[in-house]
């Protein structure tokens, strides 16, 4: 992987994480080589595990072990940063885009090989200060370019709400645009994968429209919670 590949994944993670209102997390050249020992075992082996067996070609406990505490792809490790944040096939636990907005994420790593790419994302203790809740999209402006890819949309997979302190367990969501109620379907998401709670809310008959306000209230969870998502065109 090029080291201008690996600046381009980089630039893309800590873009997210700003329009969450997050700060950024070092990307240091001891996890970009834990991340590409995770991508070489991944493409000797021709298949993605969170639990490489011993018994694979090429295996290190430390390559095991990065994968492990990875998001992992079948992709370049550049789109990929995309593909998590949309995350197709994860509607349980959507991880893959809690673990990029996490408080407890510590730093990332980038390693690509052949078809396979993994994100390191070593975890930590959430610093002092850290968010008490994070949505995406985020509160305030966010462009619709952001809410898919070419295979996959936040229409489909759902906005999310997730934090280390709030329990979601009986949350009721509303989210009204222009006076008017967009129905969405709420699933409790997994616990562990970058975040204590979550919820998904996936919109049910409606799709995310450039140039509208759509407000998010919850409600039932153990604070209320409410804010402004504005969709802008960045073409």
């Amino acid at each position: 992987m090029t080291q201008e590949a690996r600046a381009t994944a980089y630039r893309l993670h800590t873009l997210y994480r700003f329009m969450a209102g997050l700060d950024p997390v070092p990307m240091t050249d001891a996890n970009n080589l834990k991340a590409q020992g995770c991508a070489l075992l991944m493409t000797a082996n021709g298949m993605i595990t969170h639990t490489p067996p011993s018994t694979w070609k090429c295996y290190t406990m430390e390559g095991a072990t990065t994968a492990n505490a990875s998001s992992l792809s079948s992709g370049g490790a550049v789109s990929s940063v995309d593909g998590y944040m949309v995350d197709p096939g994860n509607p349980t636990t959507l991880g893959h885009r809690r673990w990029v907005l996490s408080n407890m994420l510590s730093g990332v790593g980038f390693g690509s090989s052949g078809k396979f790419s993994c994100q390191y994302q070593p975890a930590g203790r959430p610093k002092a200060g850290a968010k008490p809740w994070i949505p995406w999209p985020p509160a305030g402006q966010i462009p619709i370019q952001a809410f898919g890819t070419t295979w996959a949309s936040m229409d489909q997979t759902g906005w999310s709400l997730q934090s280390d302190s709030v329990d979601f367990k009986s949350a009721q969501v509303s989210i009204t645009a222009g006076g008017m109620n967009m129905p969405v379907t709420v699933t409790q998401l997994g616990s562990g994968y970058g975040s204590t709670y979550a919820i998904s809310m996936v919109p049910m008959g409606w799709k995310a429209a450039a140039g509208t306000t759509y407000n998010v209230k919850v409600t039932d969870a153990s604070m209320p919670i409410e804010y402004d998502v504005a969709i802008v065109d960045c073409r």
